[in-house]
């Protein structure tokens, strides 16, 4: 009987990656999970390790990140490697030899030149080198995948430790390299590659031996007593909570109505490997405290749920999570309770020490606060907040006298006891404690909305008023800062200045309801606050582009394509009330059967008057106009720039662009049997002034030249 003849088809298996660690950071742990698990995906997928059907499954709990990636071959196929070379032109001289560059390129490919292919594309003809490169195995390859993924991790700060030169975010303690039940060898960060983990930090004892990659998430739960699923660990978390607050009253929940909880429960994941919900209780005294005071010692500090009642009052009972069983439940939430104690505890006191000082009798002490070396103290920033603030509530029609009196205040919560426990509080101990001096009560609203938005997705501030105070805080803060040159790079961002022109941003183009502002007009009021020659100059226009920038990312969020950004964002835009109603036009204008035909005629005027060089100006002189066609362009232009004029004051683009669509058969004829470069200067002159004022047309909505086929 004939012998059966080996398979040729690679050897296809489930791999593991982990590396075990020391506890990481909490709030990063999704991230970082998810960004090695891509890396190691991306890095076997380059390398030719993966097929159609390879997922990667990112797990992570708080001592390790690790990835589970299906369908991985065991050896690289044969395939044929290419290098494209030099130009046939540069590679052979005038007498067809080869040139020093050309015998360079095939000495780098470890060829002679006749062994080089010649080919032709569109554009030319150029040497290029093929050779067949033999498969190699996973081993080769997949310690330098790891480690480069690792280096890419979104990390600020690196650790170093023991006698190695090796550096990651925390110690590592073990590497495990599993391509099915086979070992592969390697070393990472120092480490020898193993098939043992370590399992919860006090349920086990000892190693947990992985026998397969596929085994890995029902193993370590089995043995380890860890679910090492981030996303399976966070459900469940969610899921307990949910089922633990009905427990304390009808219709009591944990979910208090912010996005807050949610990044807590993130969080909460990041921190235990083996999550168990309880419950534990405070003294209902303590409910005389603020609400956020509440909230924030819960919360912030103590990783706790707050629970509320159907009617949304606190409740004076908490959520814990656990990483340990709740076998002494009873045990576990007495010792929560008297850690919360306490700190609720020195949460009243500095709340009743605070209320003996008036928010106003603490505002001439923020003179000896250094706000920023070179822009003074912070009394000074009040002063120059105050200003701009006015300046804005005069623009917006809003109670000057009420914005006046909340900016001088807006920064002396800065000074109390409470502020300085709980810098999170900044503005809402300012609301309380002006409430508490008898402060009109717009004012102590103003005062806790300046801050707002204080991060992405967070609620604008309600009124024209309290906006006139939002807007003059952060703009003062980026001017400022900006201004002595203290411009974010890469990661680095120390006072927020991203996340404070986004506020700016948000707040001018959401609430549309206002009356106009200027943003350039806006950023010249703030700089005239400061001192003469505090500041760089060009501070003004510099900011303006910093801030287009922040807008592009959050438009894009909203759903807008880049080509359709960019086109409205190529004019830089002052009145950002008015960026989204452009965008809404452009959408609809690219729909209509003439809107990419006009786009791709507008690049074609735009690359007409670049290569005409200088600039056109003027309209053109009829009587120059010696083609019919060019007559006809020439007045539907005119018509319709009368028509247009009156929809673009209104605010009505997509009416605009409507309007200007109809023109496209007078384009199209004029592009058919017009030369625009004529011989005779004046007429090519004319020419030139006339799709220059077509082309302006569109510019008063948007730059439709930007958008693609």
């Amino acid at each position: 009987m004939p012998k059966k003849k080996p398979s040729s088809a690679p050897k296809v298996e489930s791999l593991l990656v982990e590396i075990l660690t020391e506890e990481l950071p909490p709030k990063s742990l999704k991230r970082l999970s998810e960004a090695f698990a891509n890396g190691v995906f991306d890095g076997l997928k380059e390398e030719h390790f993966l097929d159609a059907h390879s997922k990667a499954e990112p797990f992570a709990s708080p001592r390790r990140l690790a990835v589970h990636v299906s369908c991985v071959v065991a050896r690289q196929p044969d395939r044929i490697v290419e290098r494209k070379g030099l130009s046939v032109q540069m590679g052979l001289d005038v007498y067809g030899q080869p040139t020093r560059a050309l015998l360079g390129f095939a000495r780098s490919c470890g060829v002679d030149v006749s062994k080089l292919e010649r080919r032709k594309d569109e554009k030319s003809e150029y040497f290029v080198y093929q050779a067949k490169q033999k498969g190699e195995p996973l081993a080769n390859h997949l310690s330098m995948i790891v480690e480069t993924s690792l280096k890419k991790l979104p990390v600020t700060k690196l650790m170093r430790w023991g006698s190695s030169g090796a550096q990651f975010v925390r110690p590592v303690r073990g590497v495990i390299l599993l391509h099915g039940s086979k070992l592969v060898p390697g070393s990472v960060l120092g480490l020898t590659s193993g098939n043992k983990t370590f399992g919860h930090r006090f349920l086990t004892k000892g190693a947990v031996t992985i026998k397969r990659a596929a085994d890995y998430e029902k193993t370590l739960e089995k043995q380890g007593r860890v679910v090492v699923s981030f996303e399976t660990r966070r459900e469940g978390i969610v899921r307990e909570l949910d089922k633990a607050a009905p427990k304390l009253g009808k219709g009591a929940t944990w979910r208090l109505g912010k996005d807050k909880e949610m990044d807590l429960v993130d969080e909460v994941a990041g921190i235990v490997e083996s999550p168990h919900v309880g419950i534990g209780r405070f003294d209902s005294a303590f409910l005389d405290l603020p609400r956020e005071c509440l909230v924030v010692s819960m919360q912030q500090h103590q990783k706790y749920f707050p629970v509320k009642d159907s009617s949304g009052k606190l409740l004076p009972q908490f959520l814990f999570v656990s990483n340990m069983p709740l076998a002494g439940a009873h045990q576990i939430a007495r010792g929560n309770e008297r850690v919360l104690r306490a700190r609720l505890a020195d949460a009243r006191f500095f709340y009743d020490q605070d209320r003996q000082t008036k928010l106003a009798d603490r505002v001439p002490r923020l003179a000896n606060v250094v706000y920023q070396s070179k822009l003074g103290s912070q009394l000074e920033r009040v002063n120059r907040i105050k200003k701009l603030a006015v300046e804005i509530a005069h623009k917006v029609r809003a109670a000057v006298e009420w914005v006046e009196r909340a900016a001088y205040l807006s920064k002396a919560d800065l000074l109390t006891e409470m502020v300085g426990e709980f810098p999170e509080l900044q503005g809402v101990m300012g609301y309380h404690y002006a409430l508490h001096d008898h402060e009109e009560f717009h004012v102590a609203e103003y005062i806790l909305e300046h801050y707002l938005p204080r991060y992405a997705g967070d609620e604008l501030p309600n009124s024209a008023d309290s906006i006139c105070l939002a807007l003059a805080d952060k703009l003062d803060t980026l001017v400022g800062i900006y201004g002595v040159g203290l411009v974010p790079t890469g990661d680095k961002d120390p006072f927020g200045l991203r996340r404070q022109a986004l506020g700016v941003v948000r707040i001018l183009v959401e609430r549309r309801n206002l009356p106009s502002l200027d943003i350039l007009e806006l950023l010249r009021l703030s700089r005239d606050c400061f001192p003469a020659g505090v500041l760089a100059e060009g501070v003004v226009p510099n900011l303006h582009v910093f801030m287009l920038e922040r807008l592009k990312p959050y438009l894009r969020e909203k759903g807008y394509v880049p080509d359709e950004i960019d086109s409205v964002l190529a004019l830089n835009p002052a009145r950002l009330d008015q960026v989204l109603p452009r965008l809404e036009a452009i959408k609809k204008f690219r729909a209509l059967p003439e809107g990419i035909a006009l786009s791709a005629a507008n690049k074609r005027i735009r690359n007409i008057l670049r290569q005409a060089g200088g600039k056109v100006d003027g309209a053109a002189n009829p009587s120059l106009f010696a083609e019919e066609a060019e007559k006809k362009l020439a007045q539907v232009v005119q018509a319709a720039a009368g028509e247009v004029a009156p929809m673009i004051d209104a605010g009505e683009y997509a009416a605009a662009l409507g309007c200007l669509a109809s023109l496209r058969p007078a384009v199209d004829e004029f592009f058919d049997k017009v030369m625009v470069m004529a011989d005779d200067p004046a007429v090519r002159a004319n020419r030139l002034a006339l799709l220059n004022n077509l082309s302006n047309l569109f510019l008063h909505v948007a730059d439709v030249s930007r958008l693609q086929g």
